[in-house]
């Protein structure tokens, strides 16, 4: 109960900082490969506090749905990558629908649902064709159960699935994922959805540390690059990468497909020979990103046009396979405390004039986080 106590008055003490850069929309990824992390209705209480309103998971856990209804949270759940093939059956697509969306969004505001996860661009080429089947079907059975204005369908690519990735303007799919894409763009244009990326330039400067500069990943002042073909200046190569991608769909024949970016981060630590994965840097990268949310940025190629972006991830997950790197992403360790301050107080809240009033909201709403953590508590004993 003490540990609870302390991590809730941890949380609390943050939330104001938190609060002001969470409102403007950026989403989390809340992913759960670990033994150790909080349960549900904890994480529940944790985001609410926090003014977080979107929230990415990799499954339709109902413990989780469950633990946020009656809540403005905004979900994107997952069909994952093991049931693509049963879900090109019409009947198999609407029984997971029946069982995964339709008890739920009436108390939870479940707005997407991704089909698959990084498919396109690895060695599973019958996996490939698999995906927009899958997608059609789970599209088709939101239609025929009357969700389809509710949630949308998608799926969420990584940047493997580039062949040119600068100059911006010159990006480009390669040759053997065209065949599944090009479809797949047809599809999103036809029931206006968005085109999901998971993009992490922390990747390409750790497979390229020489020459990639530091700086110009991590959104620090920097001499950036102008590509020729525009010369439009880039001074971070996260908005490079949205524009490659804008590109590559246009050289399809899309401008109607919106690109979200469904994944990106910055891990806190990592192995001897993963350069850059430190808590430092994940700070500042994390930092640096928001507070260009805040301000309403859009690329060089569409600055009136606001980037959507989840962030990876809320917690650390301690049973990632791979690389040290891929278990520290979390901007939280398990038991509630953060890796790194996002520093968002120094920017946000010294413009906002707390009246009195607003304080004693503020000290009631932390009187109530704090009951009902206890209550949650109380509960799961």
């Amino acid at each position: 109960m003490a540990a609870i106590f302390r991590s809730l008055l941890l949380l609390l003490a943050l939330s104001e900082s938190f609060v002001g850069i969470f409102s403007i929309g950026v989403g989390v990824n809340y992913g759960r490969i670990a033994n150790n992390l909080p349960s549900p209705s904890h994480v529940s209480v944790l985001l609410r506090s926090l003014n977080i309103s979107r929230v990415k998971v990799y499954d339709a856990d109902p413990t989780v749905l469950g633990a946020f209804a009656g809540t403005d949270v905004e979900f994107i759940i997952a069909v994952g990558n093991d049931l693509l093939q049963k879900m090109r059956d019409p009947q198999q697509a609407e029984t997971w629908v029946q069982q995964n969306v339709q008890p739920y969004i009436s108390q939870t505001k479940i707005t997407c649902v991704t089909v698959g996860n990084e498919i396109l661009g690895g060695q599973d080429n019958q996996l490939a064709t698999y995906l927009l089947p899958a997608m059609k079907t789970i599209y088709g059975a939101l239609v025929n159960l009357g969700l389809s204005k509710q949630v949308y369908v998608t799926t969420a690519h990584s940047l493997q699935i580039l062949a040119t990735s600068f100059p911006p303007s010159r990006g480009a799919f390669k040759e053997d994922v065209v065949q599944y894409i090009q479809p797949i763009l047809n599809f999103h244009a036809q029931v206006d959805s968005p085109f999901f990326i998971n993009a992490y330039p922390y990747f390409a400067y750790k497979s390229d540390p020489n020459n990639v500069q530091m700086e110009y990943v991590l959104f620090e002042p920097n001499s950036g690059a102008i590509d020729p073909n525009t010369n439009l200046k880039y001074d971070n190569m996260l908005y490079a990468q949205i524009d490659a991608v804008y590109s590559a769909i246009k050289a399809l024949g899309h401008t109607d497909v919106e690109v979200k970016i469904s994944e990106t981060g910055w891990p806190s630590k990592g192995d001897e020979d993963e350069p850059g994965a430190t808590v430092q840097n994940a700070g500042i990268y994390n930092r640096n990103l928001m507070q260009r949310m805040q301000q309403g940025q859009g690329t060089p190629a569409r600055p009136s046009q606001p980037i959507d972006i989840y962030l990876f991830a809320l917690f650390n997950e301690n049973q990632k396979p791979g690389p040290t790197s891929e278990r520290n992403f979390g901007l939280y360790y398990p038991d509630g405390t953060l890796v790194y301050s996002l520093g968002v107080q120094s920017y946000i809240l010294p413009r906002i004039d707390y009246s009195s009033s607003k304080k004693n909201a503020l000290s009631i709403f932390s009187l109530l986080i704090l009951l009902l953590g206890s209550l949650l508590f109380a509960q799961e004993r």
